[in-house]
């Protein structure tokens, strides 16, 4: 469709039409905009978050936690998991000699060691060996003793549903609540797994590992959640709690829910459900050393010191491995690490409760402004204020990300889509209007003009005249075969066809169908012809340069504002090297020699005076002998019978395919090279210089057939061209 009809389908829009329908739109989007929650798309924010995470990820400017990981080297050094007690016992007094501030313990013990003294001695069949290893201590106690002397803080995990070892009872630290009850929001886990409770009694502190996946991945963690009727903060939390020496943590509530965890200064606002959106960095390799390290005293002095550490399995088969947002696979005690880290940092990530209606209002002011604006502009113009509204949302979003908070661009942005996509269909259709106007009114144009049907008569003669006659133009040429068909839907049309040689191997043709029927049209016709054949043969055989020069020739004559779909190309009769053009045209066909109808590439340009200066791509193909290249207008495929049913492409398409069989080649012969090359040359220069004749002949009288009694509604132009192969030469 042209851009000035679909200008003037913009000129619709501005007596109000399509503004009430965009309205009702944006009213609906604003109250999905306005749910709460992860909204009414929530793949596409969270999508939105993990790109802000991938692209702008948190830069580490402390490093408060080191994680003490049994990675395969302590696992080869010491054995396999699960260690004694004891020894684990000997690496917390190893860390807590370094004097850190806390000691997570990203590992459950819920059974009693199996390699304790009182386990073997339940196994050993001699009394005396029995009653000297009860006489030792218990692992266990070891390891209970150990925890008592550091700052240790245990893990437990959340679970939904009672297994093996998970209890609703577990040891908690006291957390002071302060307007309401955090129980009524946050994340409820009916049991939990933890360690045996003698380690609870010795340890400084317990917190929860646990938190949600998404789809497989971690984007938020909880800071405050539930085992049963109990709080329990998580183990970054507790960790802080423990390090600042603070009592208890403390949790704020408001209207909605949990507003915030703080412990001591350190104030860290949440979700309504107690969660936080972990602000992840990139990998820190640094945060990761070998237990080995620590335990073999390979362990810088002091590393440790003033630290988080946190323990945790690292070795191949006890891996508690999760994706995060950033898509990075890494051990799930990073999360708390990272949690720890962007608390130091002060780097949080924020969405209250208040940003949905941040975005409501944005998307309100936008959707107004496109509403009111895009009816008052060109389309031009119009599309380059969507874009500037796109690229000022996304920029929005992205700087408010930088600074912690969670702007959803996302949905913003796919609201004003569907806003300026429903304004653009009103547009459409007033467009669609406007061309039905125009036809009705130049159907009334032509009607009155055949009152001079002397004089149309005389023009009608004047321009078939000009066409070039396909039986004469190329005398004694059998290396290709060319025929061609020009029906005016009235006395005069605007379609077109040419074809010449521009030297002893090439020749050219072309097809074209002028905007608008009747006079206008043909006399465009005539001087796009002219034109064409001129820059053609002055040399201008470059197929780019010729239509880049035709379109700038023709945007010079053309005081109606017309504007032309075109086709043209050049044929090596010595390759059958096809160089096409297409400038807004139906796109050409080409009938294979096995039977097939193959439609080429599309247009790749626009029509020619639309735009004044436009390079036109060029289409290269490489014909096999007696393959043919079928050129068409529409007037074929929209061809409409008494009932205005179309003619259309898929009945086009299989006349050709009926029509592409060699005459005299049985069973396919020539299209499966049962014989010589030189011998299927030689038949198809013999057999094939009628075919584009029996072509262009069946498609007319098919299109007849079906248009019948009904007046033709547009010109038929078809231009047919056969490569009859390299061998058959003129004679």
């Amino acid at each position: 469709m042209p851009r000035r009809l679909i200008n003037r389908g913009l000129g619709g829009l501005r007596a109000g039409q399509g503004r009430p329908l965009a309205g009702a739109i944006a009213l609906l989007l604003a109250g999905a905009l306005a749910l709460p929650g992860d909204g009414p798309v929530p793949t596409l924010r969270l999508d939105l978050f993990d790109t802000y995470q991938s692209l702008l990820p948190r830069t580490r400017r402390s490093g408060p936690v080191q994680i003490i990981a049994i990675d395969e080297a302590a696992l080869k050094a010491y054995g396999q998991w699960p260690w004694p007690r004891t020894r684990l016992a000997d690496l917390i007094t190893d860390a807590a000699a370094q004097r850190p501030l806390a000691i997570g313990l990203d590992i459950m013990m819920p059974e009693a060691d199996m390699t304790s003294p009182e386990a073997l001695a339940a196994r050993v069949v001699s009394p005396a060996l029995s009653m000297e290893l009860l006489a030792l201590p218990a692992n266990d106690a070891l390891l209970a003793a150990a925890m008592r002397r550091a700052p240790v803080v245990l893990g437990a995990a959340g679970f939904n549903h009672p297994a093996p070892s998970t209890s609703a009872a577990l040891r908690v630290w006291p957390l002071r609540e302060q307007g309401g009850a955090a129980l009524n929001h946050v994340r409820r886990y009916p049991q939990a797994l933890a360690s045996l409770s003698l380690m609870q009694a010795a340890a400084s502190g317990q917190g929860l590992l646990s938190a949600d996946l998404e789809k497989g991945i971690v984007r938020r963690a909880p800071l405050v959640a539930a085992i049963g009727d109990s709080l329990l903060p998580s183990l970054a939390m507790e960790l802080l709690r423990v390090a600042t020496g603070a009592e208890a943590l403390e949790v704020t509530l408001d209207a909605h829910g949990v507003a915030a965890v703080s412990v001591g200064d350190l104030h860290v606002p949440t979700l309504s459900d107690g969660s936080v959106w972990v602000n992840f960095s990139a990998p820190a390799p640094a945060r990761y050393v070998s237990a080995l390290d620590l335990m073999e005293g390979r362990l810088e002095p002091g590393a440790l010191e003033n630290k988080i550490v946190i323990v945790a399995l690292t070795g191949l088969g006890l891996m508690d491995y999760k994706t995060n947002a950033r898509g990075d696979f890494l051990p799930g005690v990073d999360v708390h690490a990272q949690l720890i880290e962007s608390f130091f940092d002060g780097s949080f990530l924020r969405r209250p409760d208040w940003m949905r209606w941040a975005e409501l209002a944005c998307f309100g002011v936008l959707a107004l402004a496109l509403i009111a604006a895009m009816p008052r502009l060109r389309l031009a113009w119009s599309l380059m204020l969507a874009a500037g509204m796109c690229a000022g949302v996304g920029g929005a979003g992205a700087a408010l990300f930088m600074r912690g908070w969670l702007f959803d661009a996302a949905a913003v942005l796919a609201a004003l889509t569907a806003v300026g996509l429903s304004l653009l269909a009103s547009m459409l259709a007033a467009a669609v209007r406007a061309r039905k106007r125009s036809d009705r009114a130049l159907q009334l144009a032509r009607e009155s003009a055949a009152k001079a049907a002397g004089e149309l008569g005389a023009a009608h003669r004047i321009q078939m005249a000009s066409l070039p006659v396909a039986a004469s133009a190329f005398p004694g040429e059998l290396r290709f075969s060319l025929d061609a068909l020009l029906e005016p839907a009235r006395e005069v049309g605007g379609d077109l066809y040419d074809f010449f040689m521009l030297d002893r191997d090439r020749v050219f043709f072309m097809i074209g169908d002028v905007s608008g029927k009747g006079l206008p049209a043909s006399l465009f016709m005539v001087v796009a012809k002219a034109l064409s054949k001129s820059i053609a043969l002055r040399g201008a055989a470059d197929m780019a340069v010729f239509m880049k020069h035709a379109n700038r020739e023709l945007v010079r004559e053309n005081p109606e504002m017309l504007f032309v779909t075109s086709v043209a190309g050049i044929l090596d009769a010595s390759s059958g090297e096809v160089l096409l053009c297409n400038a807004g045209h139906d796109a050409p066909r080409r009938l294979r020699v096995d039977g097939g109808v193959e439609r080429l590439q599309a247009a790749d340009g626009p029509p020619l005076c639309v735009m004044d200066d436009f390079d036109y791509p060029v289409q290269r193909y490489l014909l096999q002998a007696g393959e043919c290249l079928c050129l068409s207008t529409d007037g074929i495929t929209e061809a409409m019978d008494a009932h205005g049913q179309l003619y259309g492409n898929e009945r086009l398409d299989l006349l050709l395919a009926s029509q592409a069989r060699l005459p005299g080649a049985a069973d396919g012969q020539f299209r499966t090279g049962a014989i010589a090359a030189p011998a299927v040359d030689e038949a198809l220069g013999a057999a094939g210089a009628s075919i584009p004749s029996a072509v262009v002949s069946a498609v007319r009288e098919d299109v007849r057939r079906h248009v019948g009694a009904a007046a033709p509604s547009d010109d038929l132009t078809l231009l047919v061209l056969r490569w009859n192969g390299a061998s058959a030469e003129k004679a």
